[in-house]
């Protein structure tokens, strides 16, 4: 059972118990769920009950004492125990286990896309700026993954002495037109650097699409987006380092430009999530020399990184409904550091032969390629497959 499939099964839980007469409360469009914190237990954990006991009048440890047996009845559910003020931590059983979940969901493709933002359209209202420019950008994509369509329009004319628009980003220079804020545009133009190219080839290819129930676009208020500006020209690092430098910060932070963002070691935290990524690709090729191939199965060691990959549609989401790919950003180098810490025991060593567990390990190894290959290229920015 994936995260998102066990977010389902969490809303069916508090649907049955509504219909039972056991809550009165109005079941909500969606449950958190994500690996337990500290304190908790199983292989993940849901606020569920802390989100509905004001609504339904009762305790938080009350509701969630009317939700578990529901759970408990469902297929793939182990167990279910009540930690905390409220928290309910879920064990799964069943065949297969939730690391191996978790690795199929990703191969599937579309990993942490979702319907936050479905049938919205959210102008983007920045000045003539470099880095509003490249947020903006980079936003037009994180929006997209959560179903909704973003319009990147310019405060007034442009500054007589406004430069030509930079290579870092694809916007272009858009008119500040009403005709902009019409649902049917379709938004901004690619002028400098292509970033509609087909996907990277480590990403796995797009599922078929399905045609969907039509929805009328809601027009959302202009979202104003005035990060603080680079203190000098960002152009000189290059796209990649010069991407990263705008938008690793937060909005309100101001960003460092300087040749840090192109060193080769550890220190740089963009080198760090492109080295992991080709470090993947690495096993993935010196596992075929062995002559193994990675098989989806339970990684225990892997705690840190199979909680980043579970958090990563949450981030996303965050990331668009928020305007900060900031937030992308830093998960990315989360996700990188704990594979990096694990990489080392994904091949066999010396006369060691290729086990389940290394199988599992490389599986997991490819899984997290992908998914920093996606973060990456919603940023902008190259994910390349030797480094």
């Amino acid at each position: 059972m994936t995260p998102v499939e066990l977010s389902r099964t969490v809303l069916s839980a508090v649907r049955r118990a509504v219909d039972a007469g056991e809550l009165s409360v109005a079941v909500p469009a969606r449950a958190q769920v994500a690996p337990p914190g500290p304190g908790g237990c199983g292989d993940y954990a849901t606020n569920i009950a802390l989100q509905l006991a004001r609504p339904a009048g009762r305790p938080a440890v009350q509701v969630a004492e009317i939700l578990r047996p529901h759970l408990v009845e469902t297929d793939g559910v182990a167990d279910v125990m009540i930690t905390g003020p409220g928290f309910l931590n879920i064990r799964l059983g069943g065949l297969e286990t939730a690391v191996a979940s978790l690795v199929r969901e990703i191969g599937r493709g579309s990993y942490g896309h979702g319907d936050a933002l479905a049938g919205q359209v959210l102008p983007l209202r920045i000045p003539y700026d470099i880095r509003a420019e490249v947020v903006a950008d980079t936003l037009v994509r994180i929006i997209a993954t959560q179903g909704g369509q973003a319009l990147v329009q310019y405060d007034g004319p442009p500054p007589p002495t406004d430069p030509a628009p930079a290579d870092l980003t694809s916007t272009g220079r858009t008119s500040t037109d009403p005709a902009l804020a019409d649902p049917k545009s379709t938004g901004p133009t690619s002028t400098d650097l292509a970033l509609t190219d087909p996907p990277h080839p480590g990403l796995p290819a797009a599922p078929t699409p399905i045609t969907p129930t039509p929805i009328t676009p809601t027009l959302a208020t202009p979202t104003p987006l005035r990060p603080v500006p680079a203190p000098e020209d960002p152009t000189p690092l290059g796209v990649d380092a010069g991407r990263w430098a705008l938008l690793r910060p937060a909005g309100h932070d101001r960003p460092r430009i300087g040749d840090a963002h192109l060193l080769q070691r550890e220190s740089n935290p963009l080198f760090r999530v492109r080295y992991a990524h080709a470090r993947t690709r690495a096993l993935t090729r010196n596992a075929a020399a062995l002559g193994f191939t990675g098989t989806p199965g339970d990684v225990p060691e892997a705690d840190e990184l199979l909680g980043a990959l579970a958090e990563y549609p949450r981030v996303l989401r965050v990331a668009a409904t928020h305007r900060a790919p900031d937030r992308l950003a830093r998960h990315l180098v989360t996700t990188a550091d704990a594979l990096l810490a694990l990489q080392h025991l994904v091949l066999p060593l010396g006369d060691e032969k290729p086990s389940a567990a290394h199988r599992a390990r490389l599986a997991l190894a490819e899984a997290t390629g992908t998914v920093l290959a996606g973060g990456l290229s919603l940023l902008g920015i190259s994910a390349p497959d030797y480094l």
